[in-house]
């Protein structure tokens, strides 16, 4: 399993702090921790926040769903206040920046939906299902991997099979078997 890993915030460069950097730079040039970290804003001896925003970005990859601020306050060093800030976070973006109804005609109409996996340590499996007019359903994490490869047991295909059919009845078969 990948640690995810931010350098102390006090060592680096000036330049090379996520707040200067997105300032000077642009969101698009922070990696995924560094915007948790912007986000989480600050932590304490006992809790840095380079070590928050690692166990935050590690539970948003982990997560199964939607996340909800329980989920945050799971998280020794977030209080209710930071919990509701990444909760209502996650929520504008799913809801701004949802790939649901987006049309896929071409592999490189689903590099967006998974490009900000870009920067990861270790690969990830997908299952992307679309519906009889090719628009994205879900975008679901199968199996994270090692280093470099991601393994596909049977009985994950079983349990995306069976996903897909509680979920989604109609039109899976045939946008599902591409896997």
């Amino acid at each position: 399993m990948k640690a995810y890993e931010l350098k102390k915030i006090s060592t680096m460069s000036v330049f090379d702090r996520p707040r200067e950097k997105i300032m000077n730079r642009g969101a698009e040039s922070l990696s995924d921790i560094e915007l948790m970290a912007i986000l989480i804003g600050s932590g304490s001896k006992q809790h840095p926040v380079e070590k928050l925003a690692s166990r935050a970005l590690k539970l948003v990859d982990d997560g199964t769903g939607i996340l909800e601020a329980d989920d945050f306050l799971s998280l020794d060093g977030i209080g209710p206040a930071k919990a509701t800030l990444l909760a209502a976070s996650m929520e504008l973006s799913r809801r701004i920046y949802s790939p649901r109804n987006k049309k896929i005609s071409s592999p490189s109409d689903v590099y967006p939906l998974l490009a900000h996996y870009g920067d990861r340590q270790q690969e990830y499996f997908f299952s992307i299902p679309l519906n009889g007019a090719h628009e994205v359903i879900d975008v679901n994490t199968v199996s994270m991997g090692i280093l470099n490869r991601a393994i596909l047991h049977p009985r994950l295909s079983l349990t995306i099979y069976s996903y897909l059919y509680r979920n989604f009845r109609c039109g899976f078969f045939s946008s599902f078997f591409f896997l």
